[in-house]
């Protein structure tokens, strides 16, 4: 009997990183951000793997998952302990939409032996939604509507100098487009600015039905909203949003794991890296425009409304999550502002948000793990 016990109490517990097979390679997903991962698991005593949708079954107490071997600096796929905890890596919404894809996703949801976090990506038209009808975040939130006609362009330039366009599914900055009202000479005239890589292309154009024309060439097959453009603060004369990471904690509270800041590149309208934009501190950013004293009241207060967003995501969406970022903009008034949130955040380049961040995923595994809550 006290060989039995002895055998329960060094069981590890188990966290799976959920992603899908590949042809080209043996998973899809951030393989560095898997493998640190995997790390910071063992260092705080978690058994953490990876499990594709294809090797994952809820019926068996060993299934076939994926392990970093750091001396050859190989992968191997072999029978794992089933998990206790899974947490949804799958990097793109196709993939996440595939109907096996999502019988997983479901399953894990409806069991009982394991706790599922960030069961999907967010789109933006549902988030604004949700955002909008709570009072706690509705003073965050930007003009926002979906775009449906070249009327809903006309009833927005009416009231606001700036708006962007952007893909409701999009990720990373890719197909967002920006709309300029200009006062020439010869009365109204509108610009549609575009980015191809890091270049930028502009059209102008005389009337709404022209801009929807112009934008329904490059648009494809995807949904778009349009959103009141802010005047953000800016240094060096280019303009910079915040990008926070917020997360549970080892107490299942959220809490902001760290605030970055992403400075547009030269001509560009979005401040992602991948489009040309750069990463700063946003005190000194910041403190170029407020002061030092105000700067930080300003960090304090991006801080709160985060947590606040977070939470009422969550609340919402009527899911379980542990983690998103989310891009936060600060006016010339000192306003905050939201933009968006991803529940599938890229890794942090700074590295003590970089740290505390693969800490709190597997603290917050072990909270599931001990206090999980089932909704």
């Amino acid at each position: 009997m006290g060989f039995f016990l002895h055998e329960i109490v060094l069981k590890k517990p188990t966290l799976a990183i959920l992603t899908v097979k590949d042809s080209k390679r043996v998973f899809r997903g951030n393989l560095d951000n898997f493998r640190d991962l995997i790390q910071t698991g063992e260092q705080l005593g978690v058994d953490v793997y990876i499990v594709t949708t294809k090797d994952f079954t809820l019926s068996s107490p060993e299934i076939y998952g994926y392990r970093f071997n750091a001396e050859t600096k190989k992968w191997s796929r072999e029978l794992v302990p089933a998990p206790q905890v899974v947490y949804n890596r799958i990097p793109y919404r196709k993939m996440e939409m595939r109907p096996e894809v999502q019988q997983t996703i479901q399953s894990c949801n409806r069991s009982s032996s394991i706790q599922l976090f960030n069961p999907s990506f967010f789109n933006k038209w549902t988030l604004f939604g949700w955002l909008n009808s709570a009072k706690e975040s509705k003073p965050y939130m930007p003009d926002t509507q979906q775009l449906n006609s070249a009327n809903d362009l006309t009833q927005l330039l009416r009231k606001h100098v700036v708006l962007y366009l952007k893909p409701v599914k999009g990720k990373a900055g890719r197909g967002i487009m920006r709309i300029d009202r200009l006062t020439t000479a010869n009365g109204r005239r509108y610009r549609l600015s575009r980015q191809e890589d890091k270049k930028m292309a502009y059209s102008y154009h005389n009337s709404t039905d022209e801009l929807w024309n112009e934008w329904n060439k490059y648009r494809g097959t995807h949904d778009y909203i349009v959103q009141q453009g802010i005047a953000l603060t800016r240094y060096k004369g280019r303009a910079y949003d915040l990008r926070a990471l917020v997360q549970k904690t080892s107490k299942g509270v959220w809490s902001v794991s760290g605030i970055g800041a992403r400075v547009a590149g030269k001509a560009s309208i979005t401040t992602h890296v991948p489009r040309g934009g750069s990463i700063d501190e946003p005190l000194k950013l910041l403190t170029s425009a407020f002061g030092v004293t105000e700067a930080k009241n300003i960090l304090k207060r991006v801080r709160k409304a985060a947590v606040t967003l977070a939470a009422q995501i969550e609340k919402s969406s009527g899911n379980q999550l542990g983690e998103m970022s989310m891009d936060i903009g600060v006016d010339t008034a000192g306003h905050i502002w939201f933009f968006e949130a991803n529940s599938k955040p890229m890794k942090f380049d700074e590295p003590k948000i970089r740290q505390k961040s693969l800490e709190r995923i597997i603290r917050y595994s072990l909270y599931l793990i001990n206090h999980g809550r089932r909704r």
